[in-house]
């Protein structure tokens, strides 16, 4: 076979690591034939509607879903672990009121790690379960105090992440209809395989750093406008329009104009997102119940545009992000509510990788030139 011959029939590369198998894991399938998405093992569909976060949360962290006294336990240590140090509060006020909240979240994180460093390894869970207990709290106590000047008590009567996150951030006891949407919502996020911000984890994990580093690892990661940040975008791309007539004629102006539309397709989905359906029917609720006539239409003649023209589906981000607004929650604060969910998620998989550790070192084609010749400094032209 000649050099011509073996060129052309030579694989070709995918960017990214697309179709690259990096790991195994016993927390989650993504697309797998026949199974969708599952944690450890169970539907997100039976989750999503049987089960509440902190049963989801003890599941992927513990390893199983608890019964009625361990779940009861799991709550207890998350209430208790609400409140943050003053030294922390310090900080969060000095934050400016124009950051975005991620970037809030993560230097939130990285100072708790500060104040409060996993000492071992075995320490693991309580780290895990200090970060999803208080991560609201950061979020919050800095996005109150720099939205109208309120130092936000720790206490609550709410025993669920979504009543405490709504509790606070609306400074009232929250609707059980959005409690439960939220819990939905959180479900939903939770986890998600080998995706770009829990590969991160990983990475970081593998070199035996600690907990706190990976998760600011990953919060970081998902701060980048190509993982999080698609729900923010869709809504800003939602609210642009006042009917759907109107949406589809802008909509495709848009395609025409080959703008990336934000919120559709995913890169291991094929066919639709699982989650979609669960969190478009939440959407559509809290739509009827506020007296909606607008969004959540506009929102559906975009998805249906966008399949039409483009064979692309909604992902999970897309119709969250009309369920957040009907919730009352600012824009800005949709993709830290990923946070809040997936950081259960990311310390599942950084216990996980530190069970059966190796450096996560992969190898890179080199491109560039070969064979340069060194020229002296005082050669040089």
């Amino acid at each position: 076979m000649n050099s011509s011959t073996q060129e052309t029939t030579k694989p070709k590369k995918k960017g990214g690591l697309a179709g690259i198998t990096a790991g195994q894991t016993a927390i989650a399938t993504v697309g797998k034939e026949g199974k969708g998405l599952t944690y450890r093992g169970y539907s997100i569909y039976d989750l999503a509607e049987h089960s509440t976060f902190e049963e989801v949360a003890h599941l992927l962290l513990v390893g199983h879903l608890p019964n009625q006294s361990e779940l009861d336990e799991f709550k207890t240590q998350l209430r208790a672990n609400r409140a943050i140090p003053e030294e922390l509060c310090s900080a969060l006020r000095d934050i400016p009121a124009d950051a975005h909240p991620m970037d809030v979240l993560r230097t939130g994180c990285s100072m708790l790690g500060v104040l409060e460093p996993e000492k071992s390894f075995a320490d693991q869970q309580r780290v895990a379960l200090r970060m999803l207990g208080a991560f609201p709290s950061i979020l919050l106590y800095w996005y109150r105090f720099k939205n109208g000047g309120t130092k936000i008590d720790f206490a609550s009567e709410q025993d669920s992440i979504a009543g405490y996150f709504l509790e606070k951030l609306h400074g009232k006891n929250p609707d059980e209809t959005h409690v439960r949407a939220m819990d939905v919502s959180l479900i939903l996020y939770a986890e998600h395989e080998f995706n770009a911000s829990t590969f991160t984890a990983r990475v970081c994990t593998a070199t035996l750093s600690d907990q706190y580093s990976a998760i600011t690892g990953a919060i970081g990661t998902l701060r980048g406008p190509l993982h999080g940040g698609a729900n923010e975008a869709a809504m800003e791309l939602i609210e642009k329009f006042d009917n759907p007539d109107v949406a589809e004629t802008g909509l495709m102006k848009m395609l025409a104009e080959k703008q990336l539309i934000m919120g559709f397709g995913h890169r291991v989905y094929t066919v639709s997102d699982p989650r979609n359906e669960v969190i478009k029917s939440w959407a559509e609720k809290l739509s009827h119940q506020v007296g909606d006539t607008v969004l959540y239409p506009v929102s559906v003649r975009i998805a249906e545009v966008m399949w039409r023209e483009k064979k692309l589906f909604p992902n999970l981000d897309f119709f969250s992000a009309s369920a957040y607004h009907f919730m009352g929650i600012p824009t800005p604060m949709f993709t830290p509510i990923f946070v809040l969910s997936r950081v259960a998620g990311w310390c599942a998989h950084i216990f996980e990788q530190r069970s059966n550790n190796k450096l996560i070192r992969p190898g890179a084609e080199y491109i560039g030139p070969d064979d340069q010749k060194y020229v002296p400094l005082s050669e040089r032209s």
